[in-house]
């Protein structure tokens, strides 16, 4: 894959290189090329100081095109760097993936108005206007800061010239926000003549002097981007056309695409051909956009349908926030495209429907437009006018088999970025659907480069399996793997099978350092490894001279393992280049967020807490952070079902309290944050290789509220990650399709099947209850049961030796039990909770496996048992748990006055046997 990757980017490089040579910034950029060798960095340096960035830039091109020495996967380091330095514009044409022709044209012609003007430019108040291209992504902290500092050691022309040479080399928009920079810095004169309007006396002064004979008119035509796309030629991209071929095929659909993938300016061309058919055809057409917000009439007007299409059809809006003196079905005769909120458009449907002169039909519609179509299940005022439609649908069916005209109904068209829930809906329904729903666009995915660290950890991951025998079913890395290993290892527990028990302990921390290394640094994969080895190796140290932890060979062969490979390990480390994809592609999109947006406030949903913390740490260590103002933080889960500390409730609601104040801007987060916790508004989202189902991919999309977010998955290439993702996107169409089925069923229907799933869940949970108190009653005596060591097999006790205390701890006061284990220190939990504390871990004596911690109960030293330690034999089979919970067991409470009296008793008889 790296291989065609890096061919085909060549081949790019030598296409579009003519282009390339004047959009490529070479001093920052070869600083990010760890590719290219010492002394050819040099030969481009010194040309770029002697003929400048283009000159450079073509001698670089070159140099990439004509080596064949460099290492696979240095094409995604090449668009990594030209992203992370500003060159984004560049980036998509290594990519093979440059603009549109109209587009391409229309940003030369912008580019030449900048030269043409330069003259007359450089007059401009440079730091005000350097500032406000900053906030708006036009530069980046670098070339503020590169830009202010030549500002101050060769004036203000000096400069504007070195931000108007910036500037040209941006992604096609950039235009139009250097003028609202300009007019927010009171340039009006300037505004006004890039965009070839009539100026004041000193704006024509000015104009002549730049441009010699130019008139204004001239200019107007030949490179105003704004009268370009006033005129409403609008172009979609191939997955647009896609999505609306359905549409423009007269068919009922909901456009489902991510938030920033221009559904709405789908829904404007679908229109715009609606409206040209309706003509050409002789018939009248008219359409209603509705809205569900007061604020998004204007918006949908000023940036989408009246921009475009004004200058062709009449285009109105209207909201209760609207200053009109006609009456609503006035609007309606004399607009050809009438946006307003559904409430008004519902308002009159009523007064049509009770007869009041003063309403409208929806047969008076030829196309409707419903922005946030998913709201048409929640009963509001969508739903109402879906019903309406689907009631006159119903009644027309109706008067075709009576062979009468039908009433004409209005073409639905749906847009959405997200479908919402529909869990309770089956199968069928989905099938029964009303609108066809368009499939959505998948997020970006990174793709995986050449991993020589990873290579080593399978490595030794193959010794192991040829060690214990095991029979490789799936690639190690993987979910599959992970799986297949703990099941390995629980069923070796239960053979008393220790040589594969252990190894299959040591091959799922080498599967988990595996998803480190290629979600996050190798450093903190290795990290995880060296220290997992150093704590298995202490508990094989005796810990007093009472007894002696037996080592086994498979346990040696284990550590001289590692050891042998730990040096190749720490050197793979510190090569950057070797470094995952998915890391480049997840910096990439941070630091594009906080370039592009004034206030950036996001969470990234990770799969792990280490990898959670570790990617935090890896935000707060790189400076490049820091420069675009991100201001991290980790939230994590309070289970202790994972090798890292939970969080308590307070440290979760202090990180989420710093979220909402501002003072962490961006969120590193499990699946705590997903659903439930109250998140402050985000405008964006990331999960990082990590997809689970469709419910959380919808509640982890739904974090990003604010207004214009964005929501973006990356995964390495085979990771299984993209096609999990493709699966929920098709739930999700099953979903939307259940919706649409919903509102097709008529009232009485829709209101009996209502009745029935309520019914339904009130029986469920009955039984449900009934069952449990079922398994209450059913649950064995203690005698039942008897626990041996997970790892070593040694027998530890039987279930009548075990208490409860306060429901839930599991403890065994018993002295023959006393003698089975040795207490270690427990560094990482230090908890007090209520009348008992926690104050160090047990572990086998034999082996030094950990059973569970001591537990200081009102003053009684409590050993405390973790099922998941033992292997439990139940009815003679032996069998593996993960909670006490899931053992049919009743154990009775802890009887605290009798144990205190017998440690009374026992403090006696030595205080007798001293005197």
């Amino acid at each position: 894959m790296s291989c065609e990757q890096d061919a085909e980017t060549g081949h790019a490089l030598g296409c579009f290189r003519d282009r390339l040579k004047r959009l490529i910034r070479v001093e920052p950029l070869l600083d990010l090329l760890h590719f290219l060798e010492p002394d050819r960095k040099d030969r481009i340096k010194a040309k770029f100081r002697e003929e400048g960035d283009i000159s450079a830039a073509a001698f670089l091109i070159d140099e990439i095109i004509h080596s064949k020495n460099y290492e696979q996967g240095w094409s995604r380091e090449l668009i990594t760097a030209l992203e992370t330095v500003g060159c984004k514009h560049a980036a998509k044409y290594v990519l093979n993936s440059p603009p549109e022709p109209t587009e391409e044209a229309e940003n030369d012609s912008c580019v030449r108005l900048i030269d043409l003007l330069q003259l007359t430019l450089v007059s401009m108040k440079t730091a005000d206007v350097c500032a406000h291209c900053r906030a708006l992504g036009l530069l980046t902290p670098e070339d503020q800061e590169n830009i202010m500092k030549l500002t101050e050691n060769q004036g203000n022309i000096g400069g504007a010239r070195l931000l108007l040479k910036r500037l040209v080399k941006n992604e096609a928009g950039w235009f139009s926000k250097f003028l609202q920079a300009l007019e927010d810095t009171e340039h009006h004169d300037l505004v006004r003549e890039l965009r070839g309007e009539p100026c004041n006396e000193d704006g024509e002064a000015r104009t002549k002097t730049g441009v010699g004979n130019r008139t204004p008119d001239r200019l107007s035509l030949s490179f105003s981007p704004s009268s370009e796309e006033s005129k409403s030629n609008i172009v979609l991209r191939d997955y647009q056309m896609e999505v609306a071929r359905p549409a423009l095929e007269e068919k009922n659909i909901i456009i489902c695409l991510p938030t920033g993938s221009g559904k709405t300016r789908v829904a404007v061309y679908i229109t715009k051909e609606h409206l040209e058919r309706k003509k050409q055809t002789g018939q009248p057409g008219k359409v209603v956009v509705l809205v569900n917000k007061v604020p998004l009439v204007e918006q949908h007007y000023k940036a989408e349908f009246g921009r475009f299409l004004k200058h062709q059809y009449s285009v109105e809006r209207v909201s209760g926030a609207s200053q009109l003196k006609i009456s609503f079905p006035q609007i309606i005769e004399q607009n050809d495209i009438i946006i307003c909120t559904a409430q008004i458009l519902e308002n009159s449907l009523a007064k049509a429907k009770n007869g009041d002169e003063d309403g409208i039909k929806l047969s008076q519609f030829t196309l409707m437009v419903i922005d946030e179509c998913h709201h048409t299940k929640k009963g509001g005022v969508y739903n109402h006018i879906m019903i309406r439609y689907l009631k006159q649908k119903h009644q027309n069916q109706l008067l075709k088999k009576q062979e009468k005209s039908p009433v004409p109904l209005p073409q639905i068209l749906g847009l959405t970025a997200s479908p919402g829930v529909g869990g309770a809906m089956s199968q069928q329904m989905a099938e029964e659907h009303i609108l066809q729903v368009i499939s959505t666009l998948p997020s970006g995915i990174a793709s995986s480069a050449s991993d020589p660290f990873g290579d080593v950890i399978k490595k030794i991951m193959d010794k192991i399996h040829k060690h214990a025998d095991l029979k490789l079913l799936c690639e190690p890395g993987t979910q599959n793997y992970e799986q297949w290993v703990v099941q390995k290892e629980q069923n070796a527990a239960k053979e008393e099978n220790q040589m594969v028990r252990v190894c299959a302990e040591h091959l799922r921390q080498y599967n988990e350092a595996l998803h480190q290394s290629n979600t996050i640094r190798m450093s903190d994969a290795f990290r995880f490894l060296d220290k997992y080895h150093n704590e298995e190796l202490k508990t094989k140290s005796s810990p007093d001279e009472e007894g002696t932890i037996t080592i086994t060979d498979t346990e040696r062969f284990l550590f001289t393992l590692f050891k042998d490979n730990k040096a190749k390990l720490q050197e793979l480390m510190g090569k950057p280049q070797y470094e995952n994809n998915s890391l480049a592609q997840l910096k990439t999109n941070i630091l594009k967020e906080f370039s592009t947006r004034e206030m950036a406030r996001g969470i990234i949903f990770p799969q792990t807490r280490l990898s959670a913390i570790a990617l935090c740490q890896w935000i707060q260590e790189n400076p490049k952070f820091d420069e675009v103002g991100v201001r991290a933080s980790y939230l994590i889960g309070g289970g202790d079902q994972s090798v890292v500390k939970p969080m308590t409730a307070a440290e979760q609601k202090d990180v989420l309290n710093k979220f909402r104040d501002g003072q962490i801007n961006l969120l590193i987060a499990t699946t705590v944050a997903e659903e439930g916790l109250d998140i402050a508004e985000c405008n964006f989202v990331i999960r990082y290789c990590l997809v689970t189902n469709e419910i959380a991919m919808i509640q982890a999309r739904g974090r990003g509220r604010a207004e214009d977010s964005s929501y973006t998955l990356v995964a390495e290439a085979g990771s299984g990650v993209a096609e999990r993702e493709s699966v929920n996107e098709y739930r999700e169409k099953m979903m939307s399709t259940a919706i649409a089925k919903v509102c097709k069923m008529n009232r009485a229907d829709y209101e009996k099947k209502t009745r029935e799933f309520q019914m339904q869940a009130i029986m469920e949970e009955k039984v449900k209850i009934k069952k449990k108190q079922r398994k209450g009653m059913m649950k064995e005596p203690p005698s039942k049961i008897s626990l041996s060591c997970r790892q070593c097999s040694v027998s530890v006790c039987s279930g009548e030796d075990i208490e409860k205390i306060e429901n839930m701890h599991h403890v065994n006061v018993t002295k023959q039990f006393s003698k089975l284990f040795t207490v270690r220190e427990n560094a990482s939990l230090q908890e007090r909770l209520l009348d008992y504390e926690t104050n160090g871990v047990i572990a086998c004596k034999n082996c030094g496996q950990q059973w569970g911690s001591m537990m200081l109960y009102k003053s009684i030293e409590c050993p405390c048992l973790h099922i998941k330690n033992f292997v439990v034999t139940y009815s003679s089979k032996k069998k593996t748990f993960s909670k006490w919970s899931e053992l049919p067991i009743k154990f009775p409470a802890f009887d605290y006055t009798q144990h205190a009296d017998l440690l009374v008793e026992d403090s006696g008889e030595e205080d007798m046997e001293t005197d």
